[in-house]
Parts: structure tokens; C-alpha cells; sequence
């Protein structure tokens, strides 16, 4: 049987003669809310909102290059033969591992100069990136990008998915896995696990949210890139997001254990900062 479809349009509207993407859309949507969630948040545990704002001024670009840098360099050969595609965030082709190492980088240095106790100020944004994650990857959906292999119409509609998602997915007459749900599904999941287990009195110390994004994130990366036809290669049976979330998730796991073993309590995440970390603030600020 022929089925209809009709894919949607990339441009979301124009102004002139500039075109706004619908992915652009999309990924600011994701910012926005991230930031809004995090200001709201970061007030509760006695840091200003304003230290956001500010921080991701430095953050935001700066993890976008790195994720733009990221991807380019798993795939030189063919930015080497076509430069000018190198700024073309527009069609897609930002990893996210790479934006969270340079964003990551950049939080850590502007923690450091103000005096802020950078666990704290990771267990204040995690959850939230992982909701921008979540969103983000509708991105990929209207660009028809990180998607999984060829399936069946049938296999589709047998996951119950809205005619939209299943028309999206034909591309040039092929049916793909939506992978790209798949991880949006898994972030949007892993945001409101952590943000219940966060608000638990006397459960997560300082940095266990964070480690709690590590773990999660890693572990659904991990399977869903192995369904992806679109992942940059180490060698040609070894994906690199792959890898690294082995890497991570490990890591996470032996950081947790050393913390709660070896060093001197650390304060629970609800305890927020104390008396002495505003004090710290105030004098570097």
C-alpha cells in the first residue's frame, strides 16, 4: 500500500532574506528552559540567579563550538574537502559529548573564579540539561538526522508512534529507526528521575547529581548509538560515543564510591551552600 506523506519543512519561517530553522528554534527553546529552570533552582540553594545568566554568556557558546569542534574533527576528511560547511550548524552535525566536555570546562573555570563550589553548581544544572537534551533532539527529527536503520512501515506503527514521527522517518522512500526519540524519551525520563531523587531529604550528597546524570546518560548513549547509522567512528566497528560513555559511566561509578568512602562527608545536596562558601562568594565577588 502507497502512503502519503509529507516531509516537514526545515524552515520554521523567514524574516527577509534570513531563513530560521526550525532546528534553531528548537535548540534555543531547549537553552530557554534550561536556564529558566536552573535560575529558579539555583536561588533555593543560596546561589544568586544572576551567576546563570552570566556563566552561561561563557558557557553556551563556547559548548557549541566544542560541540561543532567535536563532530568536524570525527569527520575531517570531509570538512577538510568542503570548509565552508565546517559553520553550517544549521543542517545539523553538533555532537553533544562535545558540547558538554567545552561547556563542562567552561562552568568549572567560572566556578573557580567566583568562589562557587562547583559540585553544587553541576547538581543546580544537570537535570536541566538533560530536559534541553530531551528537546533538542527534536532538532534531529525535523532535519531527519540521528536516526537508526532501515525498518518497515509495520515496525513503526507497531510502536504506536503518531503518523508525524512515522512520516518524518521516510526518507528518500526509506523507513528509519527513530533513534532520535528513543534519547529524547530516555533524557526526558532521566530528567524527572533526578529531580525526584534530588528533592529527597538526606539521600544525594554534594555531586551525586551530577554523577546521576553521568550514569543515566551514559547508559542509555550507550545502546542507542549502537542503533545509529549516523555515529562518528574510531575504527569501523568502534563508535566514539560509544566509548566514551563506557568511560564515563565507569568513571562516575568509581568517583560516587571513592567520595562516599574515602573522603570527609560530604554536605547533602538540599543543604545548598554554607556559611563560609557565601562568605567565600562575597569576598571574590
Amino acid at each position: 500500500m502507497n502512503f502519503l506523506f509529507s516531509a516537514i519543512n526545515p524552515i520554521a519561517f523567514s524574516l527577509g532574506p534570513l531563513d530560521v530553522h526550525w532546528y534553531g528554534v528548537i535548540i534555543a527553546s531547549a537553552i530557554f528552559a534550561a536556564l529558566f529552570l536552573s535560575t529558579r533552582e539555583a536561588k533555593k540553594r543560596g546561589i544568586e540567579g544572576d551567576h546563570i545568566i552570566d556563566m552561561a554568556l561563557w558557557a553556551l557558546p563556547i559548548a557549541f563550538i566544542g560541540a561543532r569542534l567535536y563532530y568536524v574533527i570525527f569527520k575531517l576528511d570531509y570538512y577538510l574537502q568542503n570548509p565552508g560547511e565546517i559553520i553550517a550548524i544549521w543542517n545539523g552535525g553538533i555532537a553533544i559529548y562535545g558540547g558538554l566536555i567545552a561547556g563542562g570546562l567552561t562552568i568549572y573555570w567560572y566556578t573557580k573564579k567566583h568562589g562557587i563550589p562547583i559540585w553544587l553548581m553541576l547538581d543546580v544544572l544537570v537535570p536541566n540539561v538533560l530536559l534541553a537534551q530531551a528537546i533538542g533532539r527534536w532538532g534531529n527529527f525535523i532535519n531527519q538526522e540521528a536516526h537508526g536503520g532501515e525498518v518497515t512501515r509495520t515496525f513503526l506503527e507497531n510502536l504506536y508512534l503518531p503518523d508525524f514521527i512515522i512520516n518524518q522517518m521516510n526518507i528518500n522512500g526509506t523507513y528509519y529507526q527513530p533513534t532520535f526519540l528513543y534519547e529524547s524519551l530516555w533524557s526526558l525520563a532521566g530528567f524527572i528521575v533526578i529531580i525526584l531523587v534530588r528533592n529527597r531529604k538526606s539521600l544525594l550528597r554534594r555531586g551525586e547529581v551530577t554523577l546521576t546524570y553521568v550514569l543515566w546518560y551514559s547508559l542509555g548513549r550507550f545502546f542507542i548509538e549502537g542503533l545509529r547509522t549516523d555515529s562518528l567512528m574510531l575504527l569501523d566497528w568502534l563508535r566514539v560515543s560509544q566509548v566514551l560513555s563506557v568511560i564515563l559511566f565507569v568513571g562516575a561509578l568509581i568517583i560516587w564510591v571513592m567520595r562516599r568512602r574515602d573522603y570527609p562527608p560530604v554536605p547533602y545536596y538540599l543543604d545548598g551552600l554554607s556559611k563560609n562558601e557565601e562568605k567565600e562568594i562575597i569576598k571574590l565577588n
